[in-house]
């Protein structure tokens, strides 16, 4: 059994938009400015964020729970369900959030399943942008399967 399996993120991306408090405005503006792009695909977020979002750019913006309430932990849920393949979250660096732990699951899950992931606007520009957005992309992760199987062996 081979150590890696190769995932597709398909031509049309499941995007979560997120967004702390202070750069909510920042994420709207943005997505007004990319909304030709974004309609494209399927998008969901945390609660107030998708709802601010939806209201200003009328986009479907489908909504989970508010952060600090376990949003970004459902939207991770969704990375490891295959249901987003693609993370917009512009954090606010200069704010202590409360739900800081949840936010760096997050960030680590989207690195475990090799999904782009853009903290701030110059990167989800340039991400937004790439011609990889209206291509398929295959990428290789870790065998979950297989490495369960392995420490099952190893912790017996």
């Amino acid at each position: 059994m081979s150590e890696t399996v190769t995932l597709t993120i398909g031509k049309q991306k499941k995007i979560a938009l997120i967004a702390h408090d202070g750069k909510k405005a920042e994420l709207i503006n943005w997505c007004k400015e990319n909304i030709e792009v974004l309609k494209k695909h399927f998008l969901c977020g945390t609660g107030t964020t998708a709802r601010m979002i939806t209201d200003a750019t009328e986009l479907p913006v489908r909504g989970y729970n508010s952060g600090p309430l376990g949003g970004d932990q459902q939207i991770g849920a969704k990375i490891v369900e295959g249901k987003v393949d693609f993370v917009i979250f512009f954090s606010d660096p200069l704010t202590a959030a409360p739900h800081d732990p949840d936010v760096k699951a997050l960030m680590r899950i989207a690195q475990v399943y090799d999904i782009p992931f853009a903290n701030n606007k110059a990167t989800a520009d340039f991400l937004l942008h790439s011609t990889l957005m209206d291509e398929e992309y295959d990428h290789d992760v870790i065998n979950f399967q297989q490495n369960i199987e392995h420490r099952a062996e190893t912790l017996l």
